[in-house]
């Protein structure tokens, strides 16, 4: 039998057959993915073969094969610091849920996630969400943001599901495709969804006034089918996003504005750092390119991800302040 997993515990694996039917499965044997050092070989969005274990009172299946991925995205495993978490696999958008302040989401954040996408070939839109919440000061700083992004090449969206307001536009995009919502805890994914589909009741929780943060209310990525011919991967929230496996040499071509000159700067090898006549710093001290990206593409150069956390939020305003100066 050949299905799709739609949920994913680390142990057990929701999968549903080509047929609509659902079936509880656990993995048979070990998996080896061409390489991949990852703690969950098996993730929400696979296509695996599995079969009903017959010897068992209770109707589940075992998984004894997955198929080739067309795409997956991952993150730095959080407790093991060299090896990988598949976060979803065969998605056609990924929907990045951005905050202002409640909670904030950095830019150093945002670009470790886009760097992460377009590594694996995923499509990013970036979702402005809670815009029914802003001042002058927060829409000053999220309209900021926007344009930072937009002028890269990435698609914005501004929403609000508490007021209704950009969720057709958003259900439009999503007609047809797999989509997977991720951001970090509090920035409204289950409240976006359930505006969208509200019968799926997803559990939602409020912010905590004491760290700004979110917390947890999606405890294991899921795939919803929805109404309007859609299917959703909605993942727990990400505190920090570490990045894996990438050689410094190719990192900058994962910045879209970087790629665009690097071949411009004196040395082929150039890391944009100290060299002479680099089109990326040159880009630089012109405004071609902002001070939040070079920062964030510094961070992750050096290799910063053990102590990447939200509470990167003030040196990351700081370097937001820097670019509109």
């Amino acid at each position: 039998m050949t299905g799709l997993v739609y949920k994913s515990t680390g142990s057990w694996y929701t999968v549903k057959s080509e047929a609509g039917d659902f079936m509880e499965c656990r993995m048979k044997g070990k998996f080896r993915m061409k390489g991949i050092k990852s703690t969950n070989p098996i993730a929400v969005g696979d296509v695996v073969d599995y079969e009903p274990d017959e010897t068992s009172d209770v109707v589940t299946g075992s998984i004894h094969n997955i198929h080739e991925r067309k795409n997956y995205i991952v993150r730095k495993s959080v407790n093991l610091s060299h090896q990988m978490h598949i976060i979803a696999s065969n998605v056609d958008y990924v929907f990045l849920l951005i905050t202002i302040n409640n909670p904030p989401t950095t830019f150093n954040f945002i670009d470790r996630f886009l760097v992460t996408a377009e590594a694996y070939g995923i499509e990013t839109i970036l979702v402005f969400n809670k815009i029914d919440t802003f001042d002058t000061i927060t829409l000053d700083e999220q309209l900021y943001m926007q344009h930072v992004y937009e002028a890269i090449g990435y698609q914005c969206l501004r929403v609000s599901a508490k007021e209704n307001k950009g969720i057709d536009e958003l259900k439009a995009m999503m007609v047809g495709k797999v989509s997977m919502f991720s951001g970090h805890s509090g920035v409204g994914k289950s409240t976006l969804v359930n505006a969208m589909e509200p019968s799926l009741h997803l559990k939602t929780k409020t912010i905590s006034e004491a760290s700004k943060q979110g917390q947890h209310t999606t405890t294991f990525a899921e795939m919803y089918d929805l109404s309007f011919d859609a299917k959703i991967i909605d993942t727990p929230g990400i505190k920090g996003f570490g990045i894996v496996d990438m050689e410094p040499a190719e990192i900058s071509g994962y910045f879209p504005e970087f790629f665009l000159l690097k071949d411009k700067c004196k040395f082929n090898n150039c890391l944009h750092k100290e060299e002479p006549h680099c089109a990326i710093k040159k880009a630089l001290d012109n405004d071609q390119i902002a001070w939040s990206r070079y920062n964030s593409y510094l961070k992750i150069l050096e290799g910063d991800e053990e102590h990447y956390r939200i509470d990167s939020y003030d040196e990351d305003r700081k370097a937001s302040d820097e670019t509109r100066k």
